[in-house]
Parts: structure tokens; sequence; C-alpha cells
């Protein structure tokens, strides 16, 4: 962990900053048209255009500025291009926000130090489902050029349906109506990975193609959006993973000959390889507007997305010191060298499992939303809102194996390889090999360790679906305080299902009864591919063919059904009934002679929930099935005080929930017998034992308090912000080991007489929570407000600092899943006379990430620090036949920044190392 550098590093740059807040105070006056596709002002007589992404920081600073509630945003440039490749990415820019990296791309996004369990997603006010097996939105879902913006709620108003308790990000589709005049827009990029492509078979270049199409009717009752963007991306990834690192005094029957001091860690095995990916995604955005006076409009809105991926992943495991086939450690030469605890260099005398593997994800999203609004007179307005969101996700994991002859590792036909490992300074270990993994007469299909199997295949599936109802009135005030009252209730039906079908895959040997996996089988000519280069490991290559194709058609293969406990838990439903009432008074007044803005209110939600799953007792398998039902109150204060003219105070109290992991409620449970202790009455050491989720689990509850004072430099994009926040949570789910009453449940064998049906069950609990603290600062300096000479020149400064004292039992290290200590955002821009140029550099510390583990099970590891840099180069013809046309040059990940896990608190123990390689973008843009 490396917080104290980058709290000096934070504690600089908010210097820095704070002294440019000092100096600037005095600010430009600018005028503009805040409307979301303003693209011009007025600035002493002569028309100045303001188009890219300075118009998006206009924008996105004005929905800033005039929030009642402390929100940040982000806008599109213009209809069709947000200023990233994904949301993700530009919400991570965003001050407070982080996203992690899965497969090299931004995916799911971290607010204030907490993890995306804590942040609800909506899409036009609407919450949405997600494709995981919890709430989290996978945000590469929704296309970011079918979007006109996003905005993050970081405290919450009563009326906010589906608020998180971290944050709240509400995408938002185009208005037709909100335009003058016709828009159509076009975009076309062609990108490519700097490591070409590393599978054999696979596409190194891609294409990312959006049309955007809105009009209205000629008397504007009428309007209509149209959009399509469609997308094939490669990515590429060299990538280490090792099983783990024991220490020299495990396991104990390690041979004297050999010995291994004690606390020495020594790498288990490895599973280095490489990663081509495609990910192709077709969306689709239809709006249409309907509103024939002033007192009456209705909107439909529409979207739907087409997600597939297919990774070809190809490798060589490698086991190491944890080659237990013939006892643990036996294989390593005495010849070894240690640093610092760690050996970094020994020879094993083994033999690697090649894969060819495959994972392949298929998911749809669909969302529908209605939404009228009725303004009967001066005082009262009434709307309802009607909205439908699905996701079906159906995942593919197949693994395969080859090797020299089925057995043990010591190889029917070549025997065992002499594998030299050498510890690289990032982490990762490479190899020097005496085998050729290329010969496909050496290396064929088999079960080279003796696992008992040929491959394994994982195939599961996911189902969510979301029917909410919402129906608000709003009274206008005429005297006091309070500009309005509003009050209305949403209802909501949620249901999400999950399943996992795996199997074994095995090779039928033949016989009379038939062996299997006891043979080795050469790979089908018609299913061979070129060798793939492993060299970024030290070893020249390996044989590749298609897996998919092969058990598919290949003649070689047989399943066998895996009906172990951690597979009969994989399965559950959770159903969610949610009802949420809410009253609200909006404050629009004056204190002196400033303005006072705001609101206070109450939420009420109601919670009925249900869940469903697998219990596996012993040989029994039944269903269980379980209600639980709670009600929270959930008040909140929202105040924004001009304390001078271009400078406001703003404060916001409230009590936030966020309800449990859905994977976490499920009903899902495994019993576990030790016979052996069948008479004690110790429940820790006792005949039971188990562990699964808690379908009675009630949601996180945190109380906040947020302070923001923030200076806005005139009319411009430019302003300074300092917001400081404290969260106290009241609840916090972790697992740990409670005691458990079996009670009901069957015994492993009929004559079995338990001491106690006490016992030690691993579950989600609730528990007391702790607090999250925080700092952040935010600089958007445009150039000619330091001088007219660098009018077009500017930055983007934003810094967060974090602290929290919840230590969750049972997570590496204890630490709070998503915190990072330090988050620093910058951005350096040009935009002038058309020519854009903009560099970008995203840094979060070290932090406890979720990656998917053995099983495709979840798993929490701690993550290294990165930095990541971007940038962009333009040029947008303002003039002449070309005019509205732009083409645009944009690098990704310049420094080839990787992505690593790490165990123990050393980062020398990595556990996964990605290298991704810089992506490149070349693209053409038209709008007119």
């Amino acid at each position: 962990m490396r917080g104290s550098p980058n709290a000096r590093r934070l504690r600089l740059l908010t210097g820095v900053a704070g002294s440019f807040a000092v100096m600037f105070a005095g600010g430009l006056a600018y005028a503009q048209d805040t409307s979301a596709n303003a693209t011009a002002q007025e600035d002493t007589g002569d028309t100045i255009v303001v188009t890219g992404f300075r118009a998006s920081l206009r924008s996105s600073t004005a929905t800033k500025r005039n929030a009642d509630a402390i929100v940040e945003s982000v806008t599109a440039e213009e209809i069709g291009k947000l200023p990233d490749s994904s949301i993700a990415e530009s919400l991570a820019r965003l001050p407070g926000l982080s996203a992690q990296r899965l497969f090299g791309r931004s995916q799911q996004i971290s607010v204030r130090g907490l993890s995306p369990d804590f942040t609800t997603a909506l899409l036009n006010g609407r919450e949405q489902v997600s494709a995981g097996d919890n709430r989290g939105v996978e945000f590469d879902q929704y296309p970011s050029e079918l979007l006109q913006s996003v905005v993050v709620y970081k405290t919450p108003t009563a009326g906010l349906i589906g608020q998180g308790l971290a944050g709240t990000a509400d995408m938002r589709t185009v208005r037709p109506l909100s335009y003058d005049s016709r828009v159509i827009a076009m975009n076309a990029r062609y990108e490519w990975d700097e490591l070409g492509a590393l599978v054999a078979g696979s596409d190194e270049s891609g294409y990312r193609v959006t049309a955007s199409y809105i009009d209205q009717s000629a008397d504007r009752r009428w309007g209509w959006a149209l959009g399509v963007a469609d997308m094939s991306s490669p990515t590429q990834a060299e990538r280490f993973e090792s099983w783990g690192y024991p220490t020299g005094n495990s396991p104990p029957d390690f041979p004297t000959g050999n010995p291994l001091p004690n606390n020495v860690f020594v790498i288990g095995g490895a599973k280095p390889y490489v990663q081509s990916s495609t990910l192709e995604r077709t969306g689709y955005l239809g709006v249409l507007e309907f509103r024939p006076n002033n007192n009456f409009s209705t909107r439909i809105d529409a979207f739907y997305s087409e997600f597939d991926e297919r990774q070809s992943l190809k490798g060589i495991e490698i086991p190491l010191w944890w080659d237990c086939s013939s006892g643990c450690g036996w294989r390593m030469d005495p010849s070894y060298t240690v640093s610092n605890n760690l050996v970094t260099d020994a020879t094993f005398a083994t033999e690697g499992v090649v894969r060819n593997d495959v994972r392949t994800r298929h998911s749809e999203v669909t969302a529908i939303g209605w939404n009228g609004r009725y303004d009967a007179n001066d005082h009262w307005s009434f709307e309802a809102d009607l909205s439908y969101s699905r996701v079906k996700r159906d995942d593919l994991d197949l693994e395969t194996y080859a090797g020299t002859g089925p057995g043990n590792g010591a190889g029917a036909a070549g025997g065992a390889d002499d594998i030299l490992g050498v510890h690289q300074g990032n982490g990762s270990w490479v190899f020097d090999s005496s085998m050729d993994y290329t010969d496909y007469s050496l290396i064929q299909l088999t079960d080279p360790q003796g696992w008992g199997q040929a491959g394994f295949i994982k195939r599961p599936q996911t189902d969510d679906e979301l029917d909410a109802l919402r129906v608000t009135a709003e009274r206008h005030l005429d005297n006091g305080p309070f500009s309005s009252w509003e009050f209305g209730i949403n209802y909501s039906e949620r249901s999400k299902d999950h399943t996992s079908l795996e199997h074994f895959v095995d090779l039928n040997c033949g016989g009379s009864p038939p062996t299997f996996n006891n043979c080795s089988v050469p790979v089908p000519m018609a299913f061979r591919q070129g060798p793939t280069s492993l060299a970024f490991i030290g070893i020249a290559g390996q044989i590749s063919f298609d897996p998919e194709a092969l058990l598919n058609d290949g003649g070689v293969y047989t399943l066998r059904e895996l009906l172990n406990s951690d597979v009969i838990v994989k399965t559950w439903g959770v159903d969610e009934n949610v009802l949420v009432a809410y009253t609200q008074l909006n404050i629009d007044s004056s204190l002196g002679a400033h303005s006072l803005k705001g609101n206070v209110g109450i939420q009420f939600v109601n919670t009925e929930q249900e869940s469903t799953g697998g219990v596996q007792t012993g040989p029994t398998v039944s269903v269980a099935d379980v209600t639980e039902s709670y009600l929270e109150m959930l008040p909140s204060l929202n105040l924004s005080y001009e304390v001078m003219d271009n400078s406001y105070l703003r404060l916001g109290i409230a009590r936030t929930l966020a309800r449990p992991r859905m994977d976490e409620e499920r009903a899902s449970f495994a019993v576990s017998y030790n016979i052996g202790n069948m008479g004690s009455t110790n429940p820790s050491a006792s005949y039971w034992g188990g562990s699964g989720g808690n379908p009675r689990l009630h949601p996180w509850i945190a109380d906040s308090i947020d302070l923001s004072f923030e200076h806005y430099f005139g009319q411009s994009d430019g302003y300074v912000s300092l917001a400081a926040f404290y969260k106290k949570l009241e609840s916090y789910i972790y697992t740990r080991n409670e005691v458990f009453d079996f009670t009901g449940f069957p015994l492993l064998n009929p004559g079995d007489t338990p001491a106690t049906n006490l016992g030690v069950a691993s579950v989600p609990v609730n528990g007391s929570g702790g607090y999250i603290q925080g700092l952040e600062l935010t600089v958007s300096l445009p150039g000619e407000v330091i001088a007219s000479a660098l009018e077009g020149f500017g930055v983007v400064f934003n810094a967060a600092s974090n602290d929290s004292d919840i230590h969750p039992p049972n997570t590496p290290g204890s630490a709070l899943p998503g915190l990072s200590e330090t988050v620093i955002n910058t951005t350096v821009y040009y935009e002038r006379a058309g020519f854009e140029f903009r560099v970008s550099n995203r840094y979060r510390s070290d932090f406890l990430g979720e990656v998917t583990g053995f099983g495709a099970g979840r798993e929490l590891r701690m993550v290294n620090g990165e930095s990541i840099v971007d940038a962009q180069i333009g040029y947008r013809f303002e003039e002449g036949a070309l005019q509205g046309l732009a083409i645009q040059f944009q690098a990704n990940n310049i420094t080839d920044e990787p992505f690593s896990t790490f165990v123990n608190g050393d980062d020398r123990l990595v556990r996964d190392y990605q290298r991704y390689g810089s992506t490149y973008l070349f693209g053409v843009s038209y709008r007119r």
C-alpha cells in the first residue's frame, strides 16, 4: 500500500488549487444559453462558437450550478459522442468517482470509496436491472453514443426514486422537443490494439458506427429521435495468474532433503495465458414526444442493447510447489534463490497443462418507459411514469486440457518438463522450458495431471426483470420560503433468477465398460489453428485449437454433470416488491440579498422480499422459500445558499439505504457433516456445518452529511469546488461464521445422534457499521480566466481523499471494497478555431476489488493502484463545404498501465497481472 506519498501529493495539489481559487475569485462574467444544445454565446458583440469538449464542460457546469442537490455530471460533446469511449470512463473522471477495469475496459463505478454495490443506476430516472449477480449496473451495456448526459447525485432528494447509498447515476437520453431544429449526426471510428492479435484467428482491429436523427413536426407538437450504435471492439491481454503463495512450513510433509525455511513464500502454481476478446454490441434508441399545448406533454422512450463477447484464451497451467500428485513440493530442485522471504527463482520437474479455453457472454438489455405530465392550473401539476426493464444473460466458460499423456504429470510420452521460473519485478514470472508445446504429435487431448477430467464447462444464466409505476403531484405555493410541495408513490416489482449448469469434460477412451480420461487423443486436423506465442512468459508457444467447435462437433468429448454443493447453491431466485412514498417541500427563496434554494422531505420505503434456492443436505437436495419484509424512513435536506455573487455554500443531510446484494439474499444453503464430532456439544466443533446466503438480510443504512463550497468564474465553464462528506453506516453486511440452529435438516445417516443441533455456518449477516469520510477538490479553469492570450486552453483537475474505519472480516486486509484512499483526475485541453486537443490522466491508489475467482465465483482481491493516460486530437470544419465534419485520433492507455492484484499485503505476491497495451482509434463524425 502506498498511502503516504499519495497523501502528500494530494495536499500539494490541494494547496495549488486553493491558490488558483483565491487568485481568480473575481472571475469573468459570461452570458450563455444553458440549454442542452447551446453552442454559441455573445461576448462584446462577437459570436464565439463553443463546441466539443468545452461545450460539454459548460453544460455540465450549468447542471451542477443550478442543481438543488450536490451533483456531478458529464454531458455529450455533440449528439452521438461522449468525451470518452465508454460511459464508465467518462464517469470515472468526475470528482469522487473511480472505475475498475475488467478485461481492459472500465465497467463498474465506485462513488466516494464505496463499492458498486452502493450505487444505483437509472435510465431517464428509472431504476435499471443488471447483468451481474448483484444490483451494480455494468455500464458498458449502454452505448455512450446514445446518451445525452449522465448526472450523478451525491446527495439524494426525497423525490429521487431508486437512490443509492453512495450515489445515484441517472443516464439521460435526448428530448427531441428541446431542440430548435432537425439534427442528423453520424460517427464512425476504426480501432486497433498495440499488441496485435495474440491468439491465432482472433481480430486485432474493430469499428464503432453511430447514427442519430432528431426532428420535430412543423407545429412543434411532435418530436422524435432515433439512434443506433454498432461496435466490434477487440481487446488483447497478456495475463499471468498464480495459484497462490504457500510458505515453507506448509505442507508439513515436505521432504527434509530439500528443506525450505518457514515463513518463506513460494509460488504454488501458475496459469499464464494470452487472451484475445471481441466485444460486439448493437444498441437502439427511440424517443417519441407529444406536446399538444403548454399544459400537457407525454413521452415514450425505448432502449435495446444486444451484447456479445467472446474471449479466446491460450496458455499453459504449470503446477509448481502445489504439484501434489506425489507429495507437495517434491518436484522443486534444492537449488533456489530467496529474496526478502520470497523464492524468486527455482527449477521444478513438472509438466504444464496446455489450456485452450473460451468464454462467451450474450446479454440483452431492454428498457421501455412512458411518461405523462399535466399542468392543471397555475398551482397543480400531475405526473405519471410507467417503465419496464429486463436483462437476460447467458455465459459459457469452457476449459480443455492437453499434455503428453494421462497421469500424475510425469507424462506418458514426453516425460516431465524441467521448468525454471524467475520472478519479475512486476510480480509476474517467466519460465525456461525444455519441452516443445507446439508439437501436435507430443501434446494431445488428455488429463495430464490426473485431475479426473479432460476439461470443464460452466453455463451460468441470469434473468433480471423490473416493472415500476410512479405517480406524483406538485402544488406550487405563492408565499413563504417554500416554492412548491410535491408528493408521490412508486411501486416496483423485481425478479432475478440465477442458475448454473456445470459439467466435467471427459474423453471416452473406449473399452467395456468404457474408461474415461486415461488416454490421449490427437487434436483433429479440422480444428487445429496456428501455434500461439507465449513469448511474454519465456515459452515459444503452444498448440491451438477451437475448443467450442471441438466440443460440439469433434466427437471426442462427453459431458458428466457436476452436482456438488457449490453448484447447487449457485441456483437461486430473489423477488422484491418495493413501495416508496415520499413528500417533499422545495425551497426557492432568499436570505438577505442572496438566493436560497433546496428541498426537505422524507421517503418511506417498504420492502417485501422472497428468496428461493437449492439446499443440499448430504445426498438430499430440496428447495427453500423464505420471505422477509422491512420498512425504512429516509429523511433528506438539501440547501444551496449564494453567499456572494457566483459563490455557493451547499449542505446535504440524508439517511440512505442500499438493499443487500441479491446473491447474498439467496436461500441456497449447503450443509456439511463431521461424523467424528457427533458427540461434541461445542457448536464450533460439532457434527453440523454449512454455508450459504441469508434471505432475512436487511439493507445497509447510512446517515450522511455533505458540505460543499463552489465558486464559479462568471457564467463560463470554470469553477472551483471544495467538498467534504461523512457517512456513518448504522448497518453493514459482511460474511462471518455464525452459530446456526440446524434443527429440521436431515442427518447424513439415519442412525446418527449428534449431541447438539447447533453448529457453525458461514453466512452474510447484518452487523454494526462504521464511518467513511472524505475531501474532494475540483478546479475547472479556462485559460482566458488567467489571460486572454490563453483563450482555448484549459485544465480540469479533481482530487479526492477517502478514509474509513470499516474493516469487514473475511476480506483481504480487512479492507472496505472499492475504497481508494486517493483518487486524482487531470485533463489538459485546447480548443480553438476548430482544432481540438486533450490529454487526461486517471489515478487511483490501491483498493479492494471484485474479480471472478475459481469456479466463476465472486472473489475480493487487493488491486494495485494505477495511473491511466489517454489523449485525443482532432479538427472540426466550421465553415465551407465540409462544415459539420470532424476528424479525430484517440489513444487510450498510452503508458500501457497494467492491472494487477496481490495477496498478503505484499505486491510482489501477484495473483493476477494483466497487460493490455494501448488502444488507438481514428474516426470521423458529421453533424448538421
